[in-house]
């Protein structure tokens, strides 16, 4: 090893925090609270307008604090109880992320479904089920909506949004992707009594730059309230569940049923038409007969057990 190379290896790196800083990827804690609140005044008028405009539900936002640091940490920060998208917006910035609490997301689709938001209770913290996240797709569209009206991006471009995912399904983050200093701006949520937060995770590069001015008409981040109940029930009918078939067997002792080995058979309890109970999350949702179809075994839907409604309010949990 040459003294030129012996000496690159053992110079010191640069801090990562001053060279950021030096960069423009990192300011000083009153200008980042500056555009925080900046970015908060816009969701507090607006965002509660969205929903009202769409919904016909009244929620609550209001700023709760703005943290600097790293974007993987920032994102891990916020827990597991929040549901995540990334996002991109032309002009303006090509990796943001979006996160809503999974409380509010499961509270909404309550109130879609009817029910009164002072009925509404906190809700258990768990992961979002496939339909809720199919929800959370236009949760997440509608702060997207708020967000492109509110900062400097030529174009009147869409933000684009990947598919909302559970913050315990996000996948690892990149070990060799350099490190990026961002800003999280958290907002409370307030749904009848139910409490929950949302959050924007910006890098500081393009948040430093950013001009947030309110719309010149709320119409501007609005949409039809009929056009929102559409597309969330489009959502949730398309959403893929998993069905389960139940057929009685024929009734055996204990003693026998200890004794069953490989290669044994048990015969249906029915001798005719064998009656099939079709269920999906537990819920029982119809009454059919088993047959075959070609290769394939079947199931002939012969009644309903429950109405649409009461599936719909089953299937969302």
């Amino acid at each position: 090893m040459t003294t030129n190379q012996a000496n690159q290896t053992n110079a010191p790196k640069m801090d990562l925090a001053l060279l950021a800083k030096l960069t423009g990827g990192l300011g000083d804690k009153r200008t980042v609270e500056r555009i925080s609140g900046e970015f908060a005044h816009l969701y507090t008028e607006f965002l509660p307008d969205v929903f009202h405009s769409e919904t016909g539900i009244r929620i609550g936002v209001s700023y709760l604090s703005c943290t600097s640091g790293l974007m993987n940490d920032l994102i891990a920060d916020l827990g597991d109880g929040f549901a995540l998208c990334d996002g991109a917006l032309r002009n303006w910035c090509p990796n943001f992320v979006l996160a809503c609490g999974n409380s509010f997301v499961i509270a909404l689709m309550e109130s879609m479904l009817g029910a009164a938001a002072e009925a509404i209770a906190q809700p258990i913290e768990r992961p979002l089920s496939d339909i809720e996240l199919d929800l959370a797709v236009m949760v997440f569209d509608r702060i997207a909506n708020v967000l492109r009206s509110g900062v400097n991006a030529p174009g009147g471009f869409e933000a684009s949004l990947e598919r909302p995912h559970n913050a315990e399904d996000r996948p690892k983050p990149d070990e060799l992707a350099r490190p990026e200093f961002g800003v999280a701006v958290r907002m409370a949520l307030e749904l009848g009594p139910v409490v929950s937060e949302f959050a924007l995770v910006i890098p500081q590069s393009i948040f430093l730059k950013t001009k947030v001015t309110a719309p010149k008409a709320r119409g501007q981040v609005s949409k039809a309230k009929q056009e929102w109940a559409d597309r969330m029930n489009d959502q949730v009918r398309r959403s893929h569940v998993t069905l389960e078939a139940r057929i009685r067997l024929q009734k055996l002792t204990l003693g026998t049923i200890s004794r069953l080995a490989a290669g044994d058979v048990i015969a249906f309890q029915d001798k005719q038409d064998v009656q099939v109970q079709v269920s999906a999350n537990g819920k029982d949702m119809y009454a059919c007969e088993f047959g075959r179809s070609g290769e394939n075994y079947t199931v002939r839907v012969k009644d309903n057990i429950s109405t649409d409604d009461e599936i719909l309010r089953h299937l969302i949990g």
